[in-house]
Parts: C-alpha cells; sequence; structure tokens
C-alpha cells in the first residue's frame, strides 16, 4: 500500500484539479450554461420576443450561448458570486442599450431587454473619416447594431477583424446573424481599449486604476462599466435617467442571479475617458 499523501501535496493536488476543472468548463462553455439556464434567461428577458419589439426572434438562448464559446473567460473567473456578477452586469448593459420598457410598461420597465437589434432612425452615418486605420466604406453606414449597439467604424473594423468577418463592408450582419450579433457585444465586453481597461476586467476585480483613474475619480464598479460604454455622454453629470436604466436592469437581474451588485453603480462624479 502506498503512504498516506502529505497535507501540502494533497492541497496542491486539490487546488490543481479544481483548476483544471475551471479551464476545461471555461473551453467548453458549461460554465455559462450552468449559471445561466435557458429558464433564467427567459425570465430576465421576458418581452423580447413580443411582436412589439422588433428584434422578435433574434436573441435565442442559443445564439447567446454559442457566442460566449468564442470567449472563454466571460463568467469563468474568479468566485462563482463574481461569475454570476459579471453575466448579470453584461446582460443589464446590453438590456439598456436594446430597451423597449417604460415606466408602466407590464411587467415594470426593466423586463424589456433585448428588444430592439439596430438603431431606429440614427441620425449619422457614424463614420469617423479621420480614422484612416479604419476607413469606411462607401455608402455603408455605422450606427448602432446588435446588444451593445456597436457603433463608429473604428468599433466595426476591429470587432470584424478579431471575430471573422469584415465589418467594414458587411456592418450590417451584425444585425443580421444572432450569433455574431452576440460575439460583438462580447467582444467589446471583453477587449480593452486604451486608456479604458476592459468591462471584463472591471467585473472580476482585476482593474488597476492609473493616477489619471484615480484623478478621475473612475473607480472601480457597475458605474466604471456604464462609463466605459457611453461616459462621455451620461457620465461627471451627475443623476441621469440613462444611468439609472442600466442600474435597474443590473439590480434586477443581480437579485435573479441570487448575487449583489457591489458598490459604485453610478458614474456621476467620475469623468469620462
Amino acid at each position: 500500500m502506498a503512504p498516506p499523501l502529505s497535507f501540502p501535496l494533497l492541497l496542491t493536488i486539490i487546488i490543481f484539479s479544481s483548476t483544471l476543472f475551471s479551464s476545461l468548463d471555461a473551453r467548453n462553455g458549461i460554465h455559462i450554461s450552468s449559471l445561466i439556464s435557458q429558464d433564467l434567461y427567459n425570465s430576465l428577458f421576458l418581452h423580447k420576443d413580443d411582436t412589439a419589439c422588433p428584434a422578435k426572434d433574434f436573441y435565442p438562448y442559443s445564439a447567446f450561448i454559442e457566442a460566449t464559446k468564442r470567449f472563454p473567460s466571460f463568467g469563468s473567473s474568479g468566485s462563482l458570486a463574481t461569475r454570476k456578477r459579471e453575466i448579470a452586469a453584461f446582460l443589464a448593459q446590453i438590456s439598456h442599450e436594446t430597451t423597449g420598457g417604460w415606466a408602466t410598461a407590464p411587467d415594470g420597465p426593466y423586463a424589456w431587454g433585448l428588444c430592439f437589434k439596430e438603431e431606429i432612425s440614427p441620425g449619422s452615418d457614424y463614420c469617423d473619416s479621420s480614422n484612416q486605420q479604419w476607413p469606411c466604406y462607401p455608402n455603408k453606414t455605422y450606427q448602432g447594431r446588435g446588444p451593445i449597439q456597436l457603433s463608429w467604424n473604428y468599433n466595426y473594423g476591429p470587432a470584424g477583424k478579431a471575430l471573422g468577418f469584415d465589418g467594414l463592408k458587411n456592418p450590417e450582419i451584425v444585425a443580421n446573424n444572432s450569433v455574431i450579433a452576440f460575439k460583438t457585444a462580447l467582444w467589446f465586453w471583453m477587449t480593452e481599449q486604451k486608456p479604458k481597461p476592459s468591462c471584463h476586467d472591471v467585473m472580476i476585480g482585476r482593474y488597476k486604476p492609473t493616477a489619471a483613474d484615480i484623478a478621475a475619480n473612475r473607480t472601480a464598479g457597475f458605474g466604471l462599466v456604464t462609463n466605459i460604454i457611453n461616459g462621455g455622454l451620461e457620465c461627471g453629470i451627475g443623476s441621469d435617467s440613462r444611468v439609472n436604466d442600466r442600474i435597474g436592469y443590473f439590480q434586477r437581474y443581480a437579485k435573479l442571479f441570487n448575487v449583489d451588485t457591489g458598490r459604485n453603480l453610478d458614474c456621476a462624479s467620475q469623468k469620462s475617458f
């Protein structure tokens, strides 16, 4: 009979096994479906497939799960609470971006996420002609599309390059292909765009504020994620209804995930990037 394992060796084996299985789960997408079932997904997005929603049938659970396989670190970093909180935060932000809710809406204003897949009546073609790295293609427009409402040529270009489609020549695919739509939202969430950190790093506690961040009061939390996404319009201006809508979605989703929201939910006192 082999001698019993020493405690330090046994502890090492346990930690290694835990890390290994967590890694395998992440690669196979198991971590997401184990934390958000189809029933939970449907309870978050109660009205996404109503006939009143232009994105009816565009955002199925299967497309979300398939898209997460491209980003195995999403929802798989940190403690169970951290993982669930990140997923809830992501879904809350995309819900605000695509909301069809209103104050007296059935089931409340925060039950109407994923109602839109494309910006309605955009006031611009969202082409930054000064950006030569990602030049606009003739007769193409780069208005908000998909769950994160991906906008501007300088986002469509790198998103397409990272995900395997031509975002400059074929931006419409983001509003025509459900899996690609979710992938663009996750790409934006996971990708650091200096001086902005990634939303992912903020929500899992990996964000390290620079001297400029500290001076701008950019503290870690859901509010900083809002700053990353749309801080130029919503942050540093006191209480804002758009910020409050994002928070409302997050609070509802966090409760359904049975996790707390953490601190610093708004960005009222943060300077934008």
